[in-house]
């Protein structure tokens, strides 16, 4: 039992390691990619998604882990639903507005007609599911 906990401390000390190291590097970045062209700007935000979905995908495991379920204060399993919550709704708050903002800018230029044809064509042949932005299941809680 005290060497499985010496690896769990090993391996949780480790993570908290490459989380701080991967914190750096995105405040390191934030400038330069706010200045850079705009393929970079999504490639770096792509970057960002993933590290998040990566993040929360742990984090669920971490909960669903009847060790450390078990273990875990009541007040700090407060404190990550209340920090959750409130990234939820700045994240969901930055979806609204920026599809809300795309939908605008796309039917100006619809109607203007300065979509890109090229991309327009590709966009008809290959249309996304309907999960992928919009009429995806709905949530209950």
């Amino acid at each position: 039992m005290r060497r499985d906990i010496g690896e769990f401390e090993k391996s949780l000390e480790k993570w908290v390691k490459m989380q701080e190291a991967v914190l750096r590097l995105f405040e390191e970045a934030e400038e330069r990619v706010a200045n850079s062209d705009r393929l970079e700007i999504i490639n770096s935000t792509r970057t960002a998604f993933n590290h998040l979905i990566r993040t929360l995908k742990a984090f669920d495991q971490w909960l669903q882990d009847p060790f450390i379920a078990t273990h875990i204060p009541h007040e700090l399993l407060v404190e990550v639903w209340r920090e959750t919550v409130k990234a939820l709704k700045i994240l969901i708050a930055l979806d609204i507005r920026h599809t809300s903002e795309v939908k605008n800018i796309i039917s100006e230029l619809y109607y203007e007609g300065k979509l890109n044809p090229i991309v327009s064509q590709l966009r008809l042949e290959i249309t996304p599911s309907e999960e992928d932005r919009g009429g995806g299941p709905s949530l209950s809680i």
